[in-house]
């Protein structure tokens, strides 16, 4: 007899522990796919991230490149435009000067048919009108004509400033300046036409004009501008500013005296209120402390190149266009100490803005430390390459403007300009306890010397050199570090 082996019967709770491991194993699986799914999911974000910010570096890339290209189109168009407001106003007077000729030439031809000719004597009607007793108006010869017409004040300047290749691209910027209002106000007159009365009605309309004539694209005719800052109580044009127009004006006629083309200079012996109206300051710790990298917006001009300008206006005082004018050859080792050669450079037309100028200014260990001497590259003209040059041919006045717009945007006052930084050199080495002649400030910062007697030093002697070294490394700003982003 056989027996079958008997099954062990399952229990509930065996059941609801299957069940439960069931669930558990099920729940378990999901989990995991989840994870899975998760891990998927995060590094396709990863990969798309990645894509984005390659192509984010890619049209940065293009638009640093165009935005250079767009700066010089705007300054080609503008100056086109500049060229054709001029050739416009030329014209007119030159059509009107020649309407005027065509008319004396017709009453010449008849005065000369009325007295050469006996058989058929041409009718003269302005003889019959006119007393016996009075002679006949005396005419310009044609010849004399043709000479005041060639002598405009606008082909004066063209003559004797914008075509001399010794005059800096400042003073030519300045003279197309003042020549554009002054036709703009009257014409291109001849220059034998201009009187005192048109220098003083000159003078009147210049210090009728606002502030702000001149710096935006859609500005007001010269008289419409006075006519509004009139009406809208506007701050107008400093007396430098008129006073400037008249130097340049003044040094143009000058030269037409000497050369007996005009009597006399109606532009010479003018006064002027030279007193400024906004009186400049240092830069505080606080302000300072604002300049940072991270604040500078502009597409042409670099975070890089901003830093180190304003490092270096800092730590050497040097003029806003003195650091824009800088080669990587205007640096030097001098007995050991490097320093910056500011100095004339013929073949870019630019030239300090005195003979005292000319100077060495050693850099400042906290300088170097920053990074100045990265911007030092053999393929580079200019040691801040990024700088646009205006189509007057100046250097740094984009970077002027950008700076300007940045003080905006920070709040700070105008008493406080990128000049103040030279301001902010001087006052600290002139209140230094340190025993510094003052001819040594003078001479880091390109000023005359204060006592001429001192005599002039020589630049290469070691002596001098480890002297203005001491005075640079004088300087000394705790709170202010803008260290200079890597290229």
């Amino acid at each position: 007899m056989t027996t079958e082996p008997t099954q062990k019967a399952l229990t509930a709770t065996d059941i609801i522990r299957f069940y439960e491991q069931f669930v558990k194993d099920w729940e378990n699986y999901h989990n995991v796919r989840l994870q899975e799914e998760q891990t998927k999911h995060r590094l396709e974000l990863a990969q798309q991230a990645l894509q984005t910010k390659a192509y984010m570096e890619q049209v940065e890339n293009f638009l640093d490149i165009i935005a250079g290209h767009f700066e010089q189109t705007d300054a080609f168009l503008a100056a086109l435009k500049q060229a054709q407001t001029l050739n416009t106003a030329v014209t007119q007077t030159r059509e009107t000067m020649l309407r005027d000729e065509i008319v004396g030439l017709r009453k010449l031809v008849v005065d000369i048919k009325a007295s050469g000719s006996a058989i058929t004597p041409a009718p003269d009607l302005s003889a019959k009108e006119r007393p016996e007793d009075e002679p006949p108006e005396a005419l310009p010869s044609p010849g004399n004509r043709k000479k005041a017409k060639a002598q405009t004040i606008s082909t004066m300047v063209q003559r004797f400033i914008l075509n001399d290749a010794s005059k800096s691209a400042d003073t030519i910027k300045g003279t197309k300046t003042t020549l554009d209002l002054f036709i703009e106000a009257f014409g291109d007159l001849p220059v034998s036409q201009i009187s005192g009365t048109t220098a003083g009605d000159f003078h009147d309309l210049l210090l009728g004009l606002p502030a702000t004539h001149g710096k935006s694209k859609n500005r007001l005719s010269i008289r419409d501008a006075v006519k509004s800052a009139k009406e809208q109580e506007l701050e107008t044009v400093s007396g430098k500013t008129v006073k400037n127009h008249f130097s340049r004006l003044s040094s143009l006629w000058s030269v037409l005296v000497q050369r007996e083309i005009v009597a006399k200079n109606p532009w010479s012996q003018w006064s002027f209120n030279t007193t400024k109206k906004t009186e400049r300051r240092c830069w505080t710790d606080e302000e300072l402390a604002l300049l940072t990298p991270n604040q500078w917006e502009h597409r042409g001009i670099s975070r890089r190149t901003y830093a180190g300008m304003v490092n270096m206006a800092l730590y050497t005082g040097l003029r806003l266009g003195e650091i824009c004018n800088l080669r990587g050859q205007d640096i030097e080792n001098i007995q050991g100490v490097a320093c910056f050669h500011v100095r004339p450079h013929p073949e870019d037309r630019w030239s300090p803005k005195s003979a005292a100028g000319t100077r060495l200014v050693p850099i400042h260990s906290r300088l170097i430390k920053a990074g100045i001497m990265s911007f030092l590259k053999p393929e580079q003209h200019f040691l801040f390459p990024d700088l646009p040059t205006s189509s007057e041919g100046v250097r740094g006045a984009a970077f002027g403007q950008a700076f300007s717009k940045l003080k905006t945007k920070l709040d700070l006052p105008a008493e406080i300009t990128f000049h103040s930084f030279r301001h902010t050199v001087s006052t600290k080495l002139r209140n230094q306890n340190a025993s510094f002649r003052e001819l040594w400030i003078d001479r880091v910062l390109g000023h005359e010397a204060s006592h001429r007697s001192q005599g002039t030093m020589n630049y290469t002697s070691s002596i001098d050199v480890q002297n203005l070294k001491s005075v640079i490394e004088a300087l000394e700003f705790p709170t202010f570090q803008l260290d200079i982003p890597e290229s």
